[in-house]
């Protein structure tokens, strides 16, 4: 997610085309390369009724032309599939725990807001089940480190926000891209930079804050250097008695879908569901950035947020706080249609989600992203649909 634009998922690259054809009538040309004794005429053109001299073409449509039929079919179960699983009505009592997160902007850090817009935040925020704040603090840069300069007003909203909302906890959103699909960002693989990003945990814990939320993306399934990372930033949050949370890539909404993804688009996009687990287990909460999905209307987006809350649960321990993300943002791209992904159709989808898999799970909730793009209507769905 990007603190000011938007989620950073990245739309998936195009991958290239072979049309298959080949040149026809065209006369082989001699080269130096033609080996001794072979004879250089061309070889005549057939003539009509003559069976093909390429006789795998026309087969080789044919399995194209089916893998696209399958593809189709399977699809459209998918999508068939989500409808459905949006059908029935949530169980009693599948509302807010109080254990609700907001994704807060660069500009509460940065000097560009002050005590008023922070009684106008705590106002907004008063009878809601919001009970973390991610403030995005960063960048990290590509190594690792975070500038001082980044942050230069945390501690004075930290205690404007402990004045006016004593029960929340104030985390540093920190992120960045991850060079995982090209040249550019962090390489977790480097010792170096994991380091780094532990040095950056410290300063930003010493500067108040009560935790650390981490978006680095993309992070492919199975990525073993960022679960060594977490093992070390867990055990620093830990020892200053902080929180570490995360936001998560969403899961496979057909097993192995992050394979098959990625290699026809070069972005696998989703996690498999075991390596969610993993994360889980190292973090003491875990956010899913359930949006960019791709649906193109309410009811498949609400079906695939009730599918990604069941999926998050059966592999999310009690222990660890379970996030799902609610879109308080209205853009029309690659992934994402504002009339599709609302916060209506996500909420009920949470609450199906959450009444077939894990109804009592008392560590659950919603975070909202994000504040700066966030409509009256937004709220009012979130506190009608969620919390009242």
């Amino acid at each position: 997610m990007d603190a000011e634009s938007g989620p950073g998922m990245g739309s998936a690259k195009g991958a290239g085309t072979d049309s298959g054809t080949e040149p026809s009538g065209a006369e082989p040309t001699p080269t130096a390369e033609t080996s001794p004794g072979t004879d250089p005429t061309p070889t005549p053109d057939p003539q009509p009724g003559t069976p093909s001299l390429h006789p795998r073409r026309p087969l080789r449509r044919a399995l194209t032309a089916l893998s696209l039929v399958l593809l189709l079919l399977v699809l459209l179960t998918a999508e068939g599939a989500l409808r459905v699983n949006y059908s029935g009505e949530p169980a009693p009592g599948t509302r807010t725990r109080d254990q609700d997160a907001l994704w807060l902007g660069h500009a509460w850090v940065d000097g560009r807001k002050g005590e008023a817009d922070v009684r106008e935040l705590a106002g907004r925020l008063r009878g809601t089940g919001v009970r973390d704040l991610y403030v995005h603090s960063g960048p990290l840069e590509d190594d690792g480190t975070l500038p001082d300069a980044d942050y230069p007003k945390a501690r004075w909203l930290i205690g404007a926000l402990h004045r006016e909302l004593p029960q929340v906890r104030v985390q540093a959103w920190l992120g960045d891209v991850v060079a995982s699909e090209g040249p550019k960002g962090l390489r977790l693989e480097r010792p170096a930079t994991r380091s780094a990003i532990l040095a950056s945990t410290r300063r930003i814990l010493a500067a108040g804050f009560q935790g650390a939320h981490f978006d680095l993306e993309p992070l492919h399934s199975g990525d073993r250097d960022y679960l060594t990372l977490l093992d070390g930033l867990h055990t620093l949050t830990r020892a200053h008695h902080a929180l570490l949370s995360v936001a998560a890539h969403q899961i496979d909404p057909l097993p192995g879908f992050h394979s098959f993804w990625g290699a026809t688009t070069g972005h696998p996009k989703w996690w498999s569901q075991a390596y969610f687990g993993q994360v889980a287990r190292r973090v003491d909460q875990i956010a899913v950035m359930s949006y960019d999905t791709m649906q193109p209307l309410p009811s498949l987006y609400g079906g695939y947020v009730a599918q990604q809350t069941s999926l998050a649960l059966e592999v999310t321990p009690g222990s660890t706080q379970l996030l799902m993300g609610l879109p308080f943002y209205h853009e029309n791209r690659f992934g994402h249609w504002a009339r599709a992904e609302t916060v209506p159709a996500a909420v009920r989808g949470v609450r199906l989600g959450l009444s077939r898999t894990d109804a009592r799970r008392a560590r659950f909730g919603v975070a909202l992203y994000v504040d700066f793009a966030a409509t009256d209507a937004d709220w009012r769905a979130y506190r009608e649909g969620w919390v009242e």
